[in-house]
């Protein structure tokens, strides 16, 4: 099993997270436009409390995104510049899979719609079906108006768990989608906890992650501008 630092910035949260042996020591905290001043500190702790230095690590997950530009930025900025000090490969992980999986973890959900408020009317989302901890994608992740959201014609007659902050905007989602959605959860927020799950899982099918220089968060809104244009 690999031993894995994560990190994540992409909300009002911020949090971090070390995986060794299938066992986790992690910091979660609310804290708006303070994650460059908590989110070192974190590390640190959690480094501190298992006595392992970043030598000894195999790789560094971050919250790729989507999410807040800033954060993003921060995350992996700091991802980075640990990776490049202890010549560690990054493993860039989905904020929305990382919500689904807090989702199929907490609440034994099997099906997820994972969505995070993207401002400006839009939310960032994507749909996934979930069994003993496994992910499959139902629904790619985007940024849409949430009057836009719809489901694959596969998906139809499903019930699904809401999941993050996408969800507070639930009376603007079409009428079919909110009867599919007898629960919702908005106050729930991607944490670095189920971003190290996800990427020790990715690590253990043979991913290894990348170059610290070839980190690049990923936005949704940028990609879906570039593609209009």
């Amino acid at each position: 099993m690999p031993t894995l630092l994560a990190l994540d910035a992409s909300t009002t949260a911020c949090s971090c997270a070390l995986w060794r042996e299938g066992e986790l020591i992690h910091r979660f905290e609310i804290a708006p436009r303070e994650h460059t001043r908590r989110l070192l500190p974190m590390v640190d702790e959690v480094l501190g409390e298992a006595a392992v230095e970043l030598r000894h690590l195999d790789a560094i997950a971050y919250g790729q995104g989507p999410g807040s530009f800033t954060g993003l930025r921060i995350a992996a900025g700091v991802a980075q510049g640990l990776a490049y000090g202890a010549d560690l490969p990054l493993m860039g992980v989905s904020t929305l899979e990382a919500l689904a999986l807090a989702a199929h973890r907490k609440w034994h959900a099997r099906h997820v719609i994972a969505a995070l408020d993207a401002r400006m009317d839009e939310i960032y989302v994507g749909a996934y079906h979930c069994m003993n901890g496994e992910l499959s994608v139902s629904l790619e992740a985007r940024v849409i108006p949430p009057s836009k959201l719809r489901l694959p014609d596969g998906d139809v007659g499903i019930e699904w768990l809401g999941i993050g902050s996408g969800w507070q905007l639930l009376s603007n989602v079409p009428v079919d989608i909110q009867a599919a959605l007898p629960q919702t959860l908005p106050d729930e927020l991607p944490a670095a906890e189920d971003i190290a799950r996800l990427a020790a899982t990715s690590w253990e099918r043979g991913a290894r992650g990348l170059a610290p220089h070839e980190v690049i968060p990923v936005y949704l809104r940028d990609e879906v501008a570039w593609r209009k244009a």
